[in-house]
């Protein structure tokens, strides 16, 4: 798979995140969190278990794909900045739970709240010392140019600790657009 979406992801991590100082990483991941934490907190109560189409997610099972999806990521992230590659395979790209709704909405918050604050404080840990050489398997999913249409392009990177890092902060801001375009294909049917 030689994309040109592929190339550039992976150069894009190692630019932002491998190669970058950890204080560019926590700003980022602090203003992208912070950024996305805001968002949820602006969408309508009413809002937030609609799917705007069949096949798409509301905002409750966004906010639950990125709570399942970082909470095992905290356990790879730290492992990775202890210098140890994490046992097991990737993170699952679209891992969400069994039943999202049965989770409380102020609950779901509270639980990526806390999830964002342990990122942030791994990164800080770690510092600009932290060892680079333990790669953890991530699932990268990027949008490409297809014949004719955009295409959805899959496939699995080993990043490092910093890389990591910043793959989290992309996958936090790919699911904050999502929220946005969701809220406002509700707007648009008033």
């Amino acid at each position: 798979m030689d994309q040109p979406e592929r190339t550039a992801a992976i150069e894009y991590l190692r630019r932002k995140g491998t190669e970058a100082p950890v204080s560019k990483l926590l700003a980022g991941l602090r203003s992208t969190f912070r950024t996305f934490e805001q968002t949820i907190e602006r969408v309508p109560e009413a809002v937030r278990p609609r799917r705007p189409g069949a096949t798409e997610w509301s905002v409750h099972e966004i906010v639950d794909h990125l709570v399942e999806t970082h909470r095992p990521a905290v356990l790879e992230l730290r492992a990775l900045c202890a210098g140890r590659a994490p046992d097991g395979g990737p993170i699952p790209a679209r891992l969400r739970s069994a039943n999202p709704f049965d989770r409380p909405w102020a609950g779901l918050v509270a639980d990526l709240k806390d999830i964002h604050a342990k990122v942030v404080d791994l990164v800080a840990e770690a510092g600009d010392t932290a060892p680079v050489a333990a790669k953890a398997p991530f699932v990268m999913v990027v949008k490409g140019h297809g014949p004719g249409a955009a295409e959805v392009i899959e496939w699995v990177e080993a990043l490092d600790w910093k890389a990591y890092a910043q793959a989290l902060r992309l996958h936090t801001h790919e699911h904050c657009a999502q929220v946005e375009r969701t809220v406002a294909a509700f707007h648009a049917d008033h």
